[in-house]
């Protein structure tokens, strides 16, 4: 399970943090961007700002008290603007998924990367061993960021997303066994 005591959990240039209905209006904004749209797989096809704050009501806050759903903002760690939006979830015994999105406003900095390094850390503190990620065949960011965060590939499979598309996926994993994942909080 995902300890939810452990957050908000900082690094150099971000934080994971509890999602706060003071991000709907943002992650709204997030979500309608074209390449969200495309291969974030999002459970909803389309999100407002009261849209998000129902689904932090009724979905997030919910999932982080049982431990087995984090739906956590990504945040700029100077100025805590959120700069995304990162999901753990199936969460299992030993391990448990990992998906995110950067806003548009946010590219290109190494937000991603660095919001998988500290969703790793998040998991080995709640006692997980591994972490698991899929993205599309032609989703060459994705890749290119999940293998900067030392996830690495295991299998092409169809599968299903969070959206409920059947399609091909590239499964990636990466062990919560070393030393940068078992850094302290």
């Amino acid at each position: 399970m995902i300890d939810s005591a452990l957050l908000p959990v900082h690094g150099d240039r971000v934080s994971l943090r509890v999602l706060q209905e003071a991000d709907a209006a943002a992650f709204a904004d997030g979500a309608a961007d074209p390449a969200v749209q495309e291969y974030g797989h999002l459970p909803e096809p389309e999100y407002s700002p009261a849209s998000v704050r129902e689904m932090i009501r009724a979905v997030a806050v919910p999932g982080l008290e049982r431990g087995d759903l984090a739906v956590l903002a990504i945040a700029r760690r100077a100025t805590d603007a959120f700069a995304g939006s990162l999901v753990i979830f199936d969460v299992q015994e030993q391990g448990a998924e990992v998906g995110f999105w950067v806003h548009p406003g946010h590219r290109g900095l190494g937000i991603a990367t660095a919001a998988l390094d500290l969703a790793c850390r998040l998991c080995r503190a709640s006692g997980l061993t591994e972490l698991r990620a899929r993205t599309v065949p032609d989703n060459s960011a994705s890749q290119r960021t999940l293998g900067a965060a030392g996830f690495a590939l295991e299998r092409t499979a169809v599968d299903t997303t969070p959206a409920g598309e059947r399609i091909a996926l590239l499964h990636y994993a990466r062990p919560l066994d070393d030393p940068a994942a078992s850094a302290s909080l």
